[in-house]
């Protein structure tokens, strides 16, 4: 019997960004930090804003950039959820668009995918400190990126 884990949308995150500050250049690396100064989440198990103050920091080598991002959710109802979200971004013929119906969540020829942990005491929402999630990550305006969450089952 085969076994494949199975992806629920849960919810998308719209992460408004600020442009990105210079940190260094190491041996063959570019480090940076892009703010995020809000945005907004939406979905049928998740709904709020994105806080802000946070943001991400990538590392570019040969290619591949290495994200770790981390900021602060706040849903409806006023409870406040953290979230660290590491991914990586390359581009590769290797790499297939992907549909979420008929929404395109990734572009031909771009990994963009995040895998997030988030935090929260919040009773509500503590499912998200205990659930596995893959995040499908795509650029949505040139200020702006979008993060479709899917909860592994």
């Amino acid at each position: 019997m085969t076994f494949a884990p199975q992806l629920t949308f849960a919810f998308e995150i719209r992460a408004y960004l600020s442009p990105s500050l210079h940190i260094g250049h190491g041996d063959g690396e570019k480090t940076e930090f892009t703010p995020i100064v809000g945005g907004t989440v939406e979905g049928p198990m998740l709904r709020g804003t994105v806080l802000p103050g946070g943001g991400d920091w990538s590392s570019l080598r040969g290619g591949i950039c290495e994200l770790d991002a981390r900021y602060l959710l706040r849903a409806e109802d006023g409870a406040i959820i953290d979230i660290v979200n590491r991914g990586f971004y390359h581009e590769g013929s290797a790499c297939p668009g992907q549909f979420d119906g008929g929404l395109q969540v990734s572009s031909e020829g771009v990994y963009y995918r995040t895998s997030p942990v988030f935090r929260t005491d919040a009773p509500a929402h503590r499912w998200l400190a205990e659930t596995v999630f893959v995040g499908l990550a795509r650029e949505a305006a040139e200020d702006a990126v979008a993060i479709r969450m899917y909860a592994v089952a």
